[in-house]
């Protein structure tokens, strides 16, 4: 159930979702022309209350001359939280795959962030497939063989986690300085049994971090070598390290170059 805005060729309107008892809120920008027969591709940002107007400004003028860009018209969705004070607290449970026990660096004991739930990436993952896309699939005229999932820090962990377990969920998945840390690099399981077993659908991963951001250049290149070296033909890969950035800063810098990378 939803209510809406509306302003001009954005929406906004809230979601409560009944698998994680939580309202999101959503924002969706809508190109300002006919959608072309087989609808419009799709980006669905998390943490959308940060990275949607980045998104929604890179589509709106970039899709102007998709000859030079390579951006055509698009549909931007942005998913986060009516309550900003919450959105910490359910970062670390969204985004965060289950697990029997959790290792905490002391980074994150410091800051008290080891406190609270985790592991809610299987039922976020739910909400996603089975309340959030029937919704705009039903709303929107949207080509559901183009969509693509970008998230940062830990939201880019959640990309990789859904690239690794439902990869055919989205066609194309953007990690932007994924926190491939969690849980004493636990993710990196995940990738070898995506490995193993070889899908056979085309899917583009694009891997990003910042110059600047330490030990997290350095993971973000392992986890893409990891899959290089299984050589699977239809996993289209790229990572880019944006120059004199740092965590707070990449993803300006690099939201374009993901979107171009899609080529949707």
């Amino acid at each position: 159930m939803k209510t809406n805005v509306q302003l001009a060729q954005t929406e906004a309107w809230e979601i409560y979702s009944q698998i994680m008892d939580y309202t999101y809120e959503i924002k969706v920008y809508l190109p300002d022309e006919e959608p072309p027969e087989k609808g419009f591709p799709v980006y669905y940002l998390l943490d959308g209350n940060d990275y949607f107007q980045f998104g929604r400004d890179i589509v709106k003028l970039q899709s102007r001359n998709t000859q030079k860009t390579a951006i055509s018209p698009a549909i931007v969705i942005g998913i986060g939280h009516k309550h900003l004070e919450e959105r910490v607290k359910m970062r670390f449970y969204d985004f965060t795959p289950p697990a029997p026990q959790y290792v905490y660096p002391d980074r994150i004991k410091e800051k008290n962030l080891h406190l609270g739930k985790h592991g809610g990436a299987e039922k976020f993952l739910t909400f996603l497939e089975s309340e959030l896309l029937p919704i705009i699939s039903k709303t929107y005229h949207i080509a559901r063989e183009k969509q693509a999932l970008f998230g940062h820090s830990l939201g880019g962990l959640f990309v990789l986690w859904t690239l690794f377990t439902r990869p055919e969920l989205f066609q194309v998945y953007l990690a932007s300085s994924p926190s491939t840390w969690w849980n004493d690099y636990e993710i990196r399981k995940y990738a070898e049994k995506f490995c193993e077993k070889k899908i056979n659908v085309d899917r583009k991963l694009f891997v990003s971090v910042g110059s600047e951001e330490m030990f997290m250049v350095e993971d973000a290149k392992q986890i893409v070598s990891s899959l290089n070296d299984y050589n699977i033909e239809k996993l289209h890969k790229s990572i880019y390290v944006a120059p004199d950035e740092n965590h707070a800063s990449v993803v300006p810098t690099i939201m374009s170059r993901a979107f171009r990378f899609a080529a949707f």
